[in-house]
Order: structure tokens, then C-alpha cells, then sequence
């Protein structure tokens, strides 16, 4: 007998059929009160975010701040938009409202229960609902990124997995905490499933007490004004965020239909391949359709994202972020927060099921960032096609590594770090160097590393010519380097090992991700999805990722700029010359400066060898590289 998906509740007592009801009529807000409820909101997640870094045991959530927080109303939409959280909607789906208590704390995993706001087991979220007069009025959530949560590879992160089975221990929608009292046997199951028991137990906690806390302070801000004038300041919070994009940004859209595809490159299964996601854009008036159709089929290795749930309200939080880029100054756009509100602007058109963002129950998910990432830069492409380029360039911000053994006196551990890379130039700035996509991530500390595992940090830099080549050039990536003091094990999730992140209008694409492990000058290349290649005691372990893409003709670069690029390190004079056009000359002290006339004429023969304008968007080598050995593997089978 076939295995059989997990049964899921109906959707009819869900928030899912809620959160886009008619809105009822509302009194009038008062304009005071309602920046007293929007501040109150942002302060009660930035404390929820700040307990939680400070109580929390584990590197991945304590350095790399890799967790994020939510604040709901009842209906659960997401009232704060700093940054992209999980949803509720799945806990009000399986276990009722009314049935809720003071003192209820929910948890959950499941990558295909949990209305696809939860993308990989690694992600434990709690959920906790705020009660006035004792009825649910708001929810608290909080979600990290816990170290291990068992599977068949340490971290919980198998490159090479086929079924969410290989992955960990999944939790659909649970109680973990009644009126108060502590499941302890769930505890005990939740803990037992994973290879650092007291890590995830001190991180458990210190994610329900920290929502615990964020719900006190809600209760309060419902005490002091009232559940009616609270309640319409949340709605007046969500048509601000919709309004903003209706009548400020989506204008700068011409209405019209647009296509763009992106890929991921391997899957750790079987041989590297274009993994096709398709989208097609349609604007009218102050509306957005995005259709997916045309996405590749679900992935046989663990790419594979569950976005079609909850009318892809989760999807579309995620990526309707990169819009604020068309708002007039970069200043307005920090200053727009996305919502719940923003799902009245966007529906979603999804495939049948079966493909990369619509798979089907056990497909493999730890890697499902290679996906949601795409999404991103599929959206940007799209749009830039509207908007004469006027869009960012692509970028690529998230890539999983680690080790994994014994030390010297032969306990176990387990490093595992999250790398950022380099963000795409905009048609005002060049992107910014080595960011990571999750709010205040950041590298591990060196001096973290080297006292808590077998490790040494070698080398902790910029990856000089790593950004696209551009009028704005794409930002760098990371060059780190670790030596193993210990036979032990490396393990990585990294994506655009082949493809560099696009360049747009005219800019060129960023460098690709590398590891490599080298101790006498010979290096072997690693792939992007390594489940534990064994590292030997004094092996050096480097890590190099991906720079941004270019923004606009490098041609037009101001000189000054590039020649500090140059003494800054950034920009080689190789790629000064050859990418920019840019002449230096050395001068003592081992300084340079500008040949301004040699450079001008550079400039002009490069222009003049020219056989074609310069592509809206450039893939770079490695994508026509790609099209060519998958041109010849198909030739060769027929």
C-alpha cells in the first residue's frame, strides 16, 4: 500500500477562511492612539526578539539570530512587518478558538501541516494567544532555527534526502503547554528526537517564555484602550500597509503581463540541472496576479517548498517586500512595513501539485531556502522588466555550514553557521557586503567558534571581486576560512554554486559560491550539498559566497569610485581594468591613483567591441554554461 499524506482538519474553522473576510464597519481612529497601538506593536516584538537572543542557548539562534517573531490578531494576520514570520493559522485550524485557554502554548513544524508558513523541521514554532475578558484576541509566535531536531545527518539538514523521513522529527499542530502545565511527555519526545537535548530544551523555553511575555504586554495595550479601539487600529495598521502599495507603489508598475524564470541548480540527489521556476506577472490597475505555472516538477532531493497554502498568504508576505524598492527614496522605503494588508493587493496562481513550490506529502524540504531565495529574485526580475530596470539586482543570502565529530577528549559536538553573501546593486547605491536575509544575522564570532568547538578561524574577509561588475556594483560576499583540529566532518546547503545572482540593466552577475578543503596547496571543490565530508585534523576548510549582481553598464562607474574600490580591496586591478575600464597607476607606499586619460580611452575600445546592448538582466557564464551540458546530456540520450 502507498505511503498516504497526513490527514488534514477542514479549512472551514480555520483562520485561513477568516483572514480575508468582509471587513466590518469601524469607528473612527484617533490618530494619537493609533501611533501609540503601532508603536506599542513594534516594541512588543522587538522584545519578544531581544529575550529571546539573550535566554537562548544555541549558536545558531543566540549569534546568528536566526529566529523570528510575529504579532496576530485574531483572524491571524500579521500586524508587524519588520520582518517575515511563521502564521498561526494552522494552530486556529486544528484546535478552535473557543476552545482556548489562558496559559496555552502551541507547537508546531510540520512542513506541509502548518499552511505553509514553516519551510523545514529545523523551524520548532510556539504559539501563544492572547486572551481579554477572556476571549482570544491576538497571537504571539515565535519560530527559531534549532541546531538539530534528529534526521539522518546531524543538524538535521540531509543534502541528499529523498522523504521528509530523513529529515527529523516533524510536529503537526500540538499543545505543548495546557492552561499552564508543561506536556512533559511531548517534551520528552521533542528532546529525545535530537542530538543536543539540552540546547533545544533551553531553546524551547526561552522561545515560550519570550512569547509568553510578548502576551502580557498585548494584554496590556487591550486593557488600556479597549478591545474596539484596539481592534481598529490593528484593521487602520492593515489598510496602511495595503493602501501604500495600491496607491503609492504598484502605479510604478505599466499594467501589462510579464514573464521571468529563475533556477535552482542541483538538488544533491542526482546530477546538477536547471530546476525551472516560472512566473508570470499580470498588473491591472491596483492589482498583482502572480501565476506559477510552468514551475518543474517537484524535486526527487529536498528543494522542494510547500507554498500553496493559506491562499499563498505566507508566499506573498515573503516576497512583496522587494517592492519597497520602487518607492521614491531609500529613506521611504525603510519606512514601509509589510503586513497582513499586503494580501489584498496580490493573488497567487498555483500549479497543480507536484512541482518545486506545490509538492506533494513525503517529498524532501530541508533545503527549501534554494526555492523561497528564488522567489525573490523571480519577483525583482519580473518586475524589472516593467520598470526600465528600476529594481535591484539579484542575490543569494543564505548558505548552511558547519562540523560536525569528537574533540580531543572525545565529546560530541555540533558548529553550524549561517554565511550571508552580497546584495544586488540598485540604480542609487551598490549593494551592501556580506548581509544575510534574516533581520541582525551575522556571522559567528571567531572568538565563539574557537572556544566552544575544535576549530580555528583562519581568515575573515571580504570576497574581493566577488560583486557583479556595474554603474552600481553588486556587494561581496564572505571569504572565511577554518582549520580542523580534529578528524571530523563538513556539512553544507548552499545554492548558486554554478549560477551567479543576475545582473540588471546593463550590470553583470555576481561571483558564485565555493567551498573547498585543502591542507598542502591541491584543494577539492565540495558540492553545495554535503551531508559530512570527512575533514582531516589541519585540513582548511574555505568558505567563499556569492557577491551581488551589477546595477547598470560598469561602464559608466564614476572612476573615483573604482579606484576606491581598489585601495578598499574590493575590486582587483585586473577588474578595475577589465570589467570597469578603469586604468590605475602605482604611486609609493604601495598606493595608486587614477590615469584619467588612459582610462577614457579604455573606455571608448571596450564600447567599441561591443556587438550587441547590454541584456536587462545578465545570467552570467554559469547559466549558458549549464544550458549547454543540458543540451548535450539531452542530445547524447536520443
Amino acid at each position: 500500500m502507498g505511503v498516504q499524506s497526513p490527514t488534514v482538519s477542514a479549512r472551514s474553522d480555520s483562520a485561513l477562511a477568516q483572514s480575508r473576510l468582509p471587513r466590518a464597519a469601524q469607528s473612527a481612529v484617533d490618530p494619537i492612539v493609533l501611533q501609540i497601538v503601532e508603536g506599542t506593536l513594534n516594541s512588543i516584538e522587538a522584545e519578544v526578539e531581544y529575550a529571546i537572543e539573550r535566554t537562548a542557548r544555541s549558536p545558531m539562534i543566540r549569534e546568528a539570530h536566526d529566529y523570528r517573531v510575529g504579532l496576530f490578531d485574531r483572524y491571524c494576520r500579521k500586524l508587524t512587518g519588520r520582518s517575515y514570520s511563521a502564521m498561526p493559522n494552522a494552530v486556529v485550524r486544528d484546535f478552535p478558538i473557543a476552545a482556548m485557554r489562558p496559559g496555552d502554548v502551541f507547537l508546531m513544524n510540520d512542513t506541509y501541516l502548518t499552511e505553509g508558513s514553516i519551510g523545514h523541521l529545523p523551524d520548532l514554532c510556539s504559539t501563544v494567544p492572547v486572551f481579554h475578558e477572556g476571549e482570544v484576541v491576538a497571537f504571539i509566535q515565535a519560530f527559531g532555527h534549532h541546531d538539530d531536531i534528529g534526521g539522518r545527518v546531524p543538524g538535521s539538514m540531509p543534502g541528499t534526502a529523498r522523504t521528509v523521513f530523513e529529515e527529523g522529527l516533524a510536529v503537526p499542530p500540538i499543545k505543548l503547554y495546557d492552561a499552564g502545565l508543561r506536556n512533559d511527555a511531548v517534551f520528552t519526545i521533542v528532546t529525545r528526537n535530537t542530538r543536543v537535548p539540552e540546547m533545544l530544551a533551553a531553546d524551547l523555553d526561552s522561545e515560550v517564555k519570550a512569547c509568553v511575555m510578548g502576551a502580557q504586554r498585548m494584554q496590556g495595550l487591550f486593557a488600556r484602550f479597549g478591545r474596539g479601539t484596539v481592534e481598529s487600529c490593528f484593521q487602520a495598521i492593515l489598510d496602511k500597509c495595503r493602501d501604500v502599495y495600491r496607491h503609492e507603489l504598484l502605479p510604478k508598475i505599466a499594467d501589462g503581463e510579464y514573464r521571468w524564470e529563475d533556477y535552482v541548480e542541483h538538488d544533491g540527489v542526482g546530477a546538477p540541472k536547471l530546476h525551472k521556476l516560472a512566473l508570470k506577472m499580470i498588473k491591472r490597475g491596483d492589482h498583482i496576479t502572480l501565476d506559477f505555472n510552468g514551475t518543474d516538477p517537484q524535486s526527487p532531493g529536498p528543494i522542494n517548498w510547500p507554498a500553496d497554502y493559506a491562499d499563498g498568504a505566507f508566499l506573498i508576505k515573503w516576497i512583496a517586500p522587494i517592492l519597497r524598492n520602487l518607492a521614491d527614496t531609500p529613506e521611504r522605503a525603510a519606512e514601509i512595513h509589510v503586513n497582513e494588508g499586503v494580501c489584498e493587493v496580490f493573488d497567487v496562481v498555483f500549479p497543480p501539485k507536484g512541482t518545486l513550490i506545490t509538492p506533494q506529502w513525503p517529498a524532501a524540504t530541508n533545503a527549501r531556502s534554494f526555492v523561497l531565495l528564488r522567489c525573490l529574485g523571480l519577483l525583482a526580475g519580473v518586475v524589472a522588466q516593467a520598470v526600465e530596470g528600476r529594481m535591484p539586482a539579484d542575490q543569494e543570502t543564505i548558505r548552511y555550514t558547519g562540523f560536525f565529530g569528537h574533540d580531543a577528549p572525545g565529546k560530541p559536538f555540533l558548529s553550524r553557521e549561517v554565511l550571508g553573501g552580497g546584495s544586488g546593486g540598485r540604480c542609487y547605491a551598490d549593494g551592501n557586503d556580506a548581509i544575510h536575509i534574516v533581520p541582525d544575522s551575522r556571522n559567528q564570532p571567531a572568538e565563539f567558534t574557537e572556544t566552544r568547538f575544535p576549530l580555528l578561524v583562519e581568515k575573515l574577509a571580504l570576497r574581493t571581486d566577488s560583486g557583479g561588475a556595474g554603474k552600481r556594483r553588486g556587494g561581496l560576499g564572505y571569504d572565511k576560512h577554518y582549520r580542523a583540529l580534529v578528524d571530523c566532518r563538513t556539512i553544507v546547503t548552499a545554492d548558486r554554486m554554478r549560477l551567479g545572482c543576475y545582473g540588471v540593466n546593463g550590470g553583470k552577475a555576481g561571483k558564485p559560491f565555493r567551498v573547498t578543503v585543502d591542507i598542502e596547496g591541491t584543494p577539492r571543490e565540495l558540492g553545495g550539498l554535503v551531508d559530512g565530508e570527512p575533514v582531516r585534523a589541519g585540513e582548511i576548510v574555505a568558505v567563499v559566497t556569492t557577491g551581488g549582481g551589477g546595477w547598470g553598464d560598469p561602464l559608466e562607474r564614476e572612476p573615483e569610485r573604482v579606484l576606491r574600490d581598489v585601495l578598499e580591496g574590493k575590486v582587483s586591478l585586473a577588474a578595475a581594468r577589465d570589467e570597469y575600464g578603469v586604468l590605475l597607476r602605482t604611486i609609493p607606499n604601495d598606493e595608486y591613483e587614477l590615469d584619467a586619460q588612459g582610462s577614457a580611452k579604455l573606455r571608448e575600445e571596450l564600447r567599441a567591441r561591443r556587438t550587441s546592448p547590454l541584456p536587462m538582466i545578465d545570467r552570467g557564464e554559469g547559466h549558458s554554461r549549464m544550458l549547454r551540458e543540458q543540451c548535450a546530456n539531452e542530445t547524447a540520450k536520443v
